[in-house]
């Protein structure tokens, strides 16, 4: 069974809006996932197809260096975790010269793929 994964950090972007997405393809066949994600009208839908694509990529690396035959139909998404990076702490200006603070989110993609058993 051949399994793989790719990570992104720091995608500046909030974890509850990749994970919406993440929740779109977790246990879906990769082929499934590919088109899910390229019709999605979420702004999160490209960097988690980016990573999509780096998974079945390293699956495919993987398999050459083990010498065994991978059929990338076979893939499947096995989890697609996202966690909360670094918060960036800024501050906008406001009335009567105060300052208001800013949270720019920063989120962790994780994908797993692996080959579905016969």
């Amino acid at each position: 069974m051949t399994e793989a994964r790719a990570v992104q950090r720091s995608l500046r972007q909030s974890a509850r809006k990749v994970r919406l997405v993440a929740d779109l393809i977790r246990g879906r066949p990769v082929n499934e996932a590919f088109s899910l994600l390229k019709f999605s009208k979420k702004g999160a839908a490209g960097p988690v197809r980016k990573v999509l694509l780096s998974a079945v990529a390293n699956a495919r690396v993987k398999a050459e260096r083990a010498t065994e035959r991978l059929d990338e139909d076979q893939l499947y998404v096995k989890s697609a975790t996202v966690d909360e990076g670094a918060t960036l702490k800024r501050f906008q200006p406001a009335a009567m010269g105060r300052a208001t603070p800013l949270k720019k989110r920063t989120s962790h993609i994780t994908i797993l793929v692996a080959t579905k058993e016969r």
